[in-house]
């Protein structure tokens, strides 16, 4: 074990911790039976979500993993089961509420390394395991050794990013027994060998993103991170040609700066394009329900693509590029249009009037609901608990 991490040894050991005792929040929002749904039974399931701490949970701006949390806690609640979330301290949920960290890393300026607060979290839910019926992380790798070690029969782990990375390759090889869910079929092929037990697609609330059958705005419009995976100057060229307007929300993180300084900002001169920052989520509803489409110009394997099905879900069909999860979560002719090329771009951008909008937000209801989501993930917590699924629910 790396002399760096001594407090996870310890945790793994299963032993008392340093950390122990040091005053983390407990926010307890509702007693057995306030949980809606359940009337006076008791729930039907007790059931950890562990997000990261890096954003709020939801997050307060740009944020797809937490998020998604968020969603799937709430749902799971209503639904009726017993649910405590382990997330930072700013978060708002109506679960219970265990904060290793006062707020989000991202936007806590004296936090230098987030790594000491992950462990602390992980430390906090091992004093706690025994009183879950199963443990859901969304935190990528970091709790692999303590799941092998004290709750390998009752933990599952989604992960939310890009498998393709070399690292992974040894780590995972060597975890290849760990119950994984993958957000998109295409996500998991860099790492095919493992655990792979279900992939539930990302689905959110139909409150969160109105649907707007008849948008007020005369934009194109590109949401998320600048990035050069992402691609915006794509999404800027594409508009350019077509002879379209392109209003661009999106975050820039330190890591990108130098790319944005070099290679976007000086695009952002050009008269049809907007440059709003990072917006929050009641902007965003406005923004993307009121564009006459999305641009997804992307080049990465995409594990899923949220601000996809939150622009359905407003009734805005998407042009997506042919990358990772696309062809999965874009129903090509339906929802939008999956492309090639600039040039294939351009000419889904003339014809995109011709989808219908109120098909583009029902296909959202069929495929990608909060509800659709929780049931899937409520037969996951079964099949890893070695239950037989639930007839009623399916």
């Amino acid at each position: 074990m790396p002399p760096a991490c001594p407090y996870l040894f310890t945790i793994l050991r299963g032993g008392a911790s340093p950390l122990a005792g040091r005053g983390y929040l407990v926010r307890r929002a509702h007693s057995r039976t306030e949980f809606p749904g359940n009337k006076e039974e008791a729930p039907e399931m007790k059931i950890a979500q562990v997000a990261p701490l890096i954003e709020s949970v939801p997050p307060q701006l740009y944020g797809g993993t937490e998020r998604v949390v968020s969603y799937l806690t709430e749902e799971l609640v209503r639904l009726g089961h017993e649910v405590t979330l382990f997330a930072s301290g700013d978060s708002q949920t109506s679960a219970r509420l265990v904060a290793s960290a006062p707020r989000a890393l991202r936007l806590d300026p004296t936090v230098h390394d987030y790594a000491p607060h992950t462990i602390l979290q992980l430390e906090h839910l091992r004093q706690r395991a025994d009183e879950f019926d199963v443990i859901h992380f969304h935190t990528d790798f970091m709790h692999l050794p303590l799941v092998r070690a004290l709750m390998p029969n009752r933990a599952v782990t989604t992960m939310h990013g890009r498998l393709d990375l070399p690292d992974y390759r040894p780590l995972f090889a060597e975890f290849a027994d760990t119950p994984l869910v993958s957000i998109s079929n295409h996500q998991r092929k860099p790492l095919a060998h493992c655990n792979w037990i279900a992939t539930v697609y990302h689905g959110l609330p139909a409150s969160v993103c109105q649907f707007q059958p008849e948008p007020r705005g005369d934009y194109f419009a590109f949401l998320g991170r600048i990035s050069p995976e992402k691609r915006p100057d794509r999404a800027i060229e594409i508009a350019r040609q077509a002879g379209v307007k392109l209003k661009i929300a999106a975050k820039v993180d330190t890591v990108d700066e130098p790319y944005f300084h070099r290679e976007i900002e000086p695009l952002l001169k050009q008269p049809h394009v907007e440059f709003l920052g990072e917006i929050d989520e009641k902007q965003k509803a406005d923004f993307l329900g009121n564009a006459r489409a999305l641009l997804f110009p992307i080049d990465w394997p995409e594990p899923f693509g949220l601000v996809l099905i939150e622009a359905m879900s407003c009734g805005t069909p998407c042009i997506a590029w042919r990358a990772g999860s696309v062809p999965e979560v874009v129903d090509h002719g339906v929802t939008g249009f999956v492309v090639e090329s600039i040039e294939e771009a351009v000419d889904a951008v003339r014809r995109v009037s011709m989808l219908d909008r109120a098909d583009v937000r029902a296909r959202f209801e069929q495929r990608f609901s909060a509800e659709r989501m929780a049931r899937d993930y409520l037969e996951v917590y079964r099949k890893v608990l070695g239950k037989k699924p639930d007839r009623a629910a399916a």
